[in-house]
């Protein structure tokens, strides 16, 4: 399986990752190959023999067929290709313990990594080890935030999908004595020693966060009026972090200024994915409510709209919750296809089944294939040529595209063109 940087590509690899990692064998009879781009594939092959040659050695007869059968099955996946290509192959071989462990059979996977893997790898587990593909898919555009003005601050991290890590304080600062004479001139002095405490307070944890991401790109630095400009100048921050800074004026500060530094800092995150999936939501409310919108949405509807080439654009929540059931008549052959909530499966299919078949009469309706309606969306959209965008609901827009859309919406390639 190759590997594109886009929504789809990257939940389909997760998926498949989840996969791998759940299958067990036994003993040590799983193999996990990684071969690196400057590796030949002949002189992988010629490992893997003597690895074959050696696996004759142990003593259980089934667990050295197992072995050697996973071994066999890595060498004839491995001959399809002619180098490991730029970014190299990753292939699981392995017996997988079938009716509950009765008997087993040999599952193999092959990956083309989105970056190339450096160095070499063969063992032989209980598991597949699938930790080095998990840290290429780790999210590099990491940024911290800090909104802050007298009265209170907050730090937060936007990684990916979401913001994380968030903490809010307050500075206990009173605010400005308009008394005369030499008490006032004490109290602004005392008032000055506490707001720098207080930067120094909240610029320490933000050192304490935002260090731990040697991939961190920039920092935002955010808040209304002038509190975020002197403590720009004031070197509170880590000397590494200085030079990263992006400052912007916002109405709110905590946590509600974090949302609002985020969304306006839409160009300095160009790279965090959260960014451009607010704003295809953004987009999307937009048109909902134009007479002649581009959106369409609803599960009916958008499917209807893929039918007829309508869509040029397929937004679907990465958390539907939603199955394809199809329900298909032993006697007769007639056949039935409806969409239910995962959690109904175990209600409605059986009642469904308990039904006479409408063609026929005869009670001999049987449950013939169930599917997610992500992946049956994704295919319907790609047999079209139609894009999609998989949205993630650990944001705010993403939540509420899930619950108020239904998770399925479109934009249609013409107005009025519904």
């Amino acid at each position: 399986m190759s590997l594109r940087r886009d929504s789809v590509s990257l939940y389909q690899f997760r998926r498949l990752l989840e996969t791998i990692e759940k299958l067990e064998g036994r003993g040590t009879e799983l193999v996990t190959l990684y071969v690196p781009p400057d590796k030949s594939i002949s002189d992988v092959i010629n490992y893997l023999r003597q690895e074959y040659a050696t696996a004759a050695n142990i003593k259980s007869k089934q667990t050295r067929k197992n072995v050697q059968d996973a071994i066999e099955s890595a060498i004839q996946r491995l001959k399809l290709f002619d180098n490991p290509g730029p970014t190299g192959l990753v292939i699981f071989s392995g017996a997988i313990p079938q009716n509950s462990g009765q008997t087993s059979k040999i599952e193999v996977y092959h990956i083309i990594p989105p970056e190339p893997i450096t160095t070499f790898l063969y063992r032989c587990d209980s598991r597949f080890h699938t930790e080095p593909l998990k840290d290429i898919l780790r999210e590099k555009a990491v940024y911290g935030v800090i909104v802050i003005d007298n009265e209170e601050a907050a730090v937060a991290v936007v990684k990916g999908r979401s913001i994380s890590e968030l903490k809010t304080y307050t500075s206990g600062v009173p605010g400005k004595h308009h008394a005369g004479g030499q008490s006032a001139r004490r109290f602004e002095r005392l008032r000055e020693m506490t707001l720098n405490e207080f930067y120094k307070r909240v610029a320490e944890k933000a050192n304490e966060i935002f260090l731990q991401y040697p991939e961190l790109k920039g920092v935002i630095l955010a808040g209304p009026g002038p509190t975020k400009e002197v403590f720009a100048q004031g070197e509170y921050l880590h000397y590494s972090l200085r030079d990263k800074i992006h400052i912007v004026d916002t109405s709110y500060s905590g946590e509600s200024g974090v949302r609002e530094a985020v969304a306006k800092s839409a160009d300095f995150l160009k790279e965090v994915r959260m960014v451009e999936e607010q704003r295809l939501i953004q987009r999307l409310m937009s048109e909902a409510t134009r007479a002649d919108g581009l959106a369409v949405y609803g599960e009916k509807q958008v499917r209807e709209a893929l039918r007829k080439n309508m869509v040029e654009l397929l937004l679907i929540s990465e958390d539907l919750d939603r199955l394809e059931v199809k329900i298909k008549c032993q006697n007769c052959g007639y056949e039935s296809v409806f969409t239910i909530d995962s959690g109904e499966l175990q209600t409605e299919v059986p009642k469904k089944l308990a039904e006479k078949c409408p063609t026929c009469q005869n009670q001999t309706l049987a449950l013939a294939e169930t599917t997610l309606l992500i992946d049956k969306l994704i295919a319907e959209a790609e047999n079209m040529g139609v894009r999609v965008e998989l949205i993630s609901s650990e944001h705010e827009e993403g939540e509420m595209f899930r619950k108020a859309f239904g998770g399925v919406a479109g934009f249609l390639r013409h107005r009025g063109g519904y």
